[in-house]
């Protein structure tokens, strides 16, 4: 074995290549079984960013089915979520998907060219789509429809409405019926014997995860729904998920008691029963529509995700309470389940294995990656093993964090401690995934250390966990970040001298409070963040998170108050610290209006700083170009501020 080489912690040489990490981003989503066919939908970064279909016949190899120009994706409260559907019948497959230029719904046969259903909106992708569903019986989908009318962001009416699939509403929205409305709301469940639809609602101020609630309603002869209820849910006990066990009952992930636990409903009554009480979670934040954290198996059996920060797949007993872990070595699921007969397909990953389609029978203990041939992308020898830690924060807080150590079996440090990154992950309500990623393993086999924060307000441990940041957004996730830095450094295990902060979304407003109020960090690199509460709230985002802040800050009187202690569009005059800036121009959720004024000012303080900006890009980026060359770029920060030499990156300098 060849004796590690000393080299100067970041300079290490590594296989791990930008291009690498950028194509190795985002995991498939949207898992179907179509008759005894695996279908779901696969990003391809290499591609434009855009989303294709993925078709796993009788031979067992997958292929890509939706070709060129073709892009399963919906923008539906920005965030999106399930864009296609489908039913294998005697001709073939049929599915149905959002397309992601247009937001129109197309019926499509492979091979065939897809066909619209609904109408172009009177601005482009004004009329939305999202969450799709083909009721047995009948000739029409039905979907969630969010149609943007005015010109402010808030603008917005949404409703599920069923849409004939012989595309006679293709050029008027006449044929459209629509069968339930309100503010948001999910795609619907059908239930057994085809007489009851549910679905989940809520209405502003809430955001999903505090007051969703569990709608039915009896669908009638012609296809309308009525003597629609809400059966439970709602404030302090948020339904994230809603299927049916069998025609009277049904099945919901609900916060009853701090825990999203598994709960049984009856449909006439609205009894609610809980199934498995534990503290630990069986599902998430509803941020898109279509999460599925739960799968019915049979009637007494459920697969479902659940744990304590990252989420694995069981088997729960409903009549025992017994819950089995599943067979294999993926330790993170996301939720997308999908059940035919004993066998689970979803979505997994691990430390050093990336997120893939993964079939594992509940009968046999059989686990198979179906997704894609295996193949290690790098050697795992450079891939870091995350460490869990809780950490000391302030008023007596304790603050998850994963720990990524420098990796790389062709070199070591000097005496020194290495660099860190710290890294608030987005949401904020929210957490990391534990699977493989390569952005990490990008700057850790390169000598430099990464720690990713599950700060005040994250999910995944609980809601009381997840609400010590309300109110206190912009304070005790900084403060968290903090402690976990000051902790690193204290033990030895980071550099004091050489830690840096780096944040998207949320995570970029955490990250930029932190550079101008802490003086921990020596640089950030913020990725389209919110930078301006007050404007943010009332004009620039969208409108699922227009009432956000009403958790994360106060009321009007609260956010105009904080927003000028918190805001750091308000903090510039203690910016000194340098900066990388990313934005993509299309995004909607952080527009590109806010880093416009919060440069107008670090501007005139002279404060170094870089802003790089994609036109085609909007909320989280999905171009390869785009990603390989933000990461060089922020690698190459890192090296002008830390004071070592990077290789074989397109840098982006800071002005003197």
């Amino acid at each position: 074995m060849n004796t590690p080489v000393v080299a100067p912690f970041g300079t290490w040489d590594s296989p791990v290549t930008s291009r690498l990490a950028a194509r190795d981003g985002r995991p498939p989503d949207s898992v179907r079984w179509l008759g005894e066919e695996l279908w779901w939908a696969e990003p391809r970064p290499a591609e434009g960013g855009r989303t294709t279909l993925m078709r796993r016949a009788g031979d067992g190899v997958p292929r890509p089915v939706l070709p060129l120009p073709w892009s399963a994706r919906t923008r539906v409260t920005e965030y999106g979520g399930s864009a296609w559907t489908g039913a294998h019948g005697p001709d073939g497959p049929l599915v149905v998907f959002v397309n992601e230029s247009d937001q129109r719904l197309y019926r499509w046969t492979p091979g065939q060219e897809p066909r619209p259903l609904t109408p172009p909106g009177d601005r482009p992708a004004a009329l939305r789509h999202a969450d799709p569903v083909l009721p047995p019986g009948r000739d029409e989908v039905w979907c969630v429809q969010e149609e943007h009318f005015g010109p402010g962001p808030q603008d917005v009416r949404r409703a599920v409405v069923a849409v004939p699939l012989d595309a006679t509403a293709a050029a008027s929205r006449a044929a459209i019926r629509e069968l339930a409305g309100g503010r948001f709301l999910t795609g619907v469940k059908v239930s057994p014997d085809g007489r009851y639809a549910a679905w989940l609602g809520w209405e502003h101020p809430a955001m999903p995860w505090d007051a969703a609630d569990l709608r039915v309603a009896r669908i009638t002869e012609d296809g309308g729904f009525a003597e629609a209820r809400t059966l439970c849910g709602g404030p302090g006990e948020p339904v994230a998920q809603v299927e049916w066990s069998d025609p009277d009952t049904l099945l919901v992930a609900m916060d009853r008691t701090g825990w999203w636990n598994i709960h049984r409903v009856a449909r006439d009554s609205g009894t609610v029963t809980e199934v498995c009480p534990r503290e630990e979670e069986f599902a998430g934040p509803l941020w898109r529509l279509g999460s599925r954290w739960f799968a019915p198996l049979d009637g007494r059996r459920v697969a479902v995700l659940h744990g304590t920060g990252p989420l694995a797949l069981g088997v729960l007993d409903l009549e025992t309470r017994e819950l089995s872990p599943a067979a294999g070595d993926r330790t993170e699921w996301t939720p997308t389940l999908a059940v035919a007969g004993s066998t689970v397909a979803g979505v997994a990953a691990s430390p050093l294995t990336g997120f893939d389609v993964v079939c594992v029978d509940t009968a046999t203990g059989r686990t198979e990656a179906v997704g894609t041939p295996h193949r290690d992308v790098v050697d795992p020898a450079y891939l870091p093993r995350p460490r869990h830690r809780t950490f000391p924060s302030s008023d007596g807080r304790s603050v998850h964090a994963y720990v990524f150590p420098p990796t790389n079996p062709r070199h070591r440090g000097g005496d020194e401690p290495p660099p860190f990154i710290v890294w608030p992950h987005g949401g904020p309500t929210n957490r990391f995934l534990m699977g493989r990623d390569l952005t990490v393993a990008y700057f850790t086999s390169r000598g430099i250390g990464v720690v990713q924060v599950d700060y005040a307000g994250s999910t995944g441990y609980g809601r009381a966990y997840r609400e010590r940041l309300n109110g206190r957004w912009g304070v005790a996730d900084v403060e968290d970040c903090e402690a976990v830095a000051r902790a690193l450094a204290d033990e030895g295990t980071a550099d004091p001298r050489r830690i840096v902060i780096r944040g998207a979304s949320a995570g970029g407003w955490t990250a930029a409070v932190s550079l101008a109020v802490t003086g921990t960090y020596r640089c950030a690199v913020l990725y389209f963040p919110v930078l301006s509460l007050s404007e943010w709230a009332a004009q620039d985002t969208h409108d699922l998170e227009s009432h956000y802040l009403t958790t994360l800050v106060g009321g009007p009187e609260e956010i105009m108050e904080r927003c000028a202690e918190r805001s750091p569009v308000n903090l510039t005059d203690r910016l000194t610290a340098p900066f990388l800036l990313v934005q993509g121009l299309q995004d909607a959720v952080c527009p590109p209006v806010q880093c416009e004024r919060f440069l107008e000012r670090v501007r005139e303080r002279g404060v170094p700083h870089t802003y790089l900006t994609f036109p085609t890009e909007g909320h989280g980026f999905r171009d390869e170009e785009t990603l390989t060359r933000s990461l060089e770029a922020e690698l190459s920060l890192y090296g002008d501020v830390l004071g070592f030499e990077t290789k074989d990156v397109t840098g982006a300098e800071l002005p003197r």
